[in-house]
């Protein structure tokens, strides 16, 4: 049973830092792209980062770049994604989502996690 869960939400003040963890089970993650994306209230699902398979490329939004970091450890079929520098627009529900595919479009994933809230707020 394929099977994502993400931990590691919670609610951080602006400038703070959290770091997602994504555990996968029932399939071998280093032959999954493995994105994560996320969902603010009253808006579509984004993604925010992924890594390639083939050549462990990391890709990040632009609203992302220098403050988020993707990275996974196959040993323990986890994929992590460290955020620094937290802002309030950040605010959102996180998921990580599993596909053989790098890119944007979460039609592209076939697996997902349930997702974890992350708030940033003073």
């Amino acid at each position: 049973q394929v099977q994502l869960v993400e931990s590691g939400g919670g609610l951080v003040q602006p400038g703070g830092s959290l770091r997602l963890s994504c555990a996968v089970s029932g399939f071998t993650l280093k032959y999954y792209v493995i994105g994560w994306f996320r969902q603010a209230p009253g808006k579509e699902r984004e993604g925010v980062s992924c890594m390639s398979t083939s050549d462990g490329r990391t890709y990040y939004i632009d609203s992302v770049k220098g403050r988020f970091t993707i990275s996974r450890d196959n040993a323990k079929n986890t994929v992590y994604l460290q955020m620094d520098n937290l802002k309030p627009e950040d605010t959102a529900v996180y998921y990580c989502a599993a596909g053989f595919s790098a890119g944007w479009d979460p039609y592209e994933y076939n697996y997902w996690g349930q997702g974890t809230q992350v708030t940033v707020s003073s």
